[in-house]
């Protein structure tokens, strides 16, 4: 159930968790469980970034690159 996930990523991103804010962003980069928002995706990997996560850096980098968010 990817909208349950999105409930569970969320609660977990709100209080500062890296990993569940890359994962909420991933969610929303991909539309899984919410309406596709790159700019909510990138806001959430440079939270995730910020605090050292190594594939939100890397997926923060390829959104600069591309242009999207």
């Amino acid at each position: 159930d990817h909208a349950e996930a999105v409930r569970w990523y969320r609660l977990s991103a709100d209080q500062g968790n890296a990993l569940a804010q890359f994962n909420l962003g991933m969610c929303y980069k991909d539309g899984t469980g919410v309406d596709e928002d790159l700019a909510e995706a990138v806001r959430l990997y440079r939270l995730a970034a910020d605090q050292g996560n190594a594939l939100a850096q890397y997926n923060l980098g390829l959104c600069y690159e591309n242009g999207t968010g």
